[in-house]
């Protein structure tokens, strides 16, 4: 009977119905500068405002720099418990005297932000726990962006799950996380958002070229595509983390 047990025990690890899909509501969230103004609001967010962020109930999950940057902008990644958890969140962090003062001095000698764009997401259930980095050489990042065919999301959620994070692995990419994004529209369909992370650009390329001629990952697209493309466009854009990025 404990043999039977311990056996149990060891099958239920082996799947993974220990792992629970990470429930909160996250935030990408884009700032475009003004020109000139990218190393104000570096230094504003280095010095102030993440942990303003963090005194609010957000979760300070990533910050990024593209490295063709020619919007002068600046990505990252916020999590909280809920929709509800992060307007509330918002409507503390606009009237926090601190952040008030803050704002006021590093704008003294003109704005900062020209625009702000967000992308609400939620994570997918097969995207790994989002922790801090322990490594002390930065990474290269890469953020994709898949927009899928009509209809067609789960079959490239299907696909991630069951195959191509595996093969990314297998070629040297660091799966990161992945999220659906949740589209302002209702009429639109949600789009795949993922992060990998890779040692330089060299070995960015070297895994790609690996991966795209590897006989598995050449089967798994043909058998996924055996009623039509699945995606319709893929966007990919590389980026390293700020110094105060909690993934580095």
């Amino acid at each position: 009977m404990k043999k039977a047990f311990t056996l149990l025990l060891l099958l239920v690890s082996m799947v993974g119905f220990s792992k629970k899909p990470d429930s909160r509501y996250f935030e990408m969230r884009i700032y475009y500068c003004h020109p000139g103004r990218l190393d104000a609001l570096i230094q504003r967010f280095t010095n102030h405002t993440t942990k303003i962020f963090e005194r609010h109930g957000m979760t300070n999950v990533g910050y990024w720099i593209p490295n063709k940057n020619d919007e002068n902008a600046l990505y990252y990644i916020l999590g909280y418990p809920s929709q509800a958890a992060r307007d509330s969140s918002w409507k503390q962090f606009g009237r926090d005297p601190e952040w008030k003062e803050v704002s006021k001095k590093s704008e003294e000698s003109g704005k900062i932000v020209a625009k702000v764009t967000s992308i609400f997401m939620n994570a997918t259930d097969f995207s790994p726990k989002i922790k801090p980095s322990k490594k002390a050489e930065d990474r290269l990042f890469e953020l994709r962006t898949y927009t899928p065919a009509p209809g067609k999301l789960a079959n490239i959620v299907g696909r991630f799950r069951d195959h191509t994070t595996k093969l990314f692995k297998k070629h040297g990419m660091e799966n990161i996380a992945y999220f659906t994004s949740i589209e302002k529209d209702p009429s639109k369909e949600a789009r795949l958002i993922y992060i990998v992370a890779h040692k330089n650009d060299e070995a960015a390329k070297a895994s790609w070229d690996n991966f795209r001629k590897d006989p598995i990952w050449l089967k798994v697209k043909e058998a996924s595509e055996l009623n039509g493309k699945i995606v319709d466009k893929v966007e990919s854009m590389f980026m390293s983390p700020t110094s105060f990025s909690t993934i580095r």
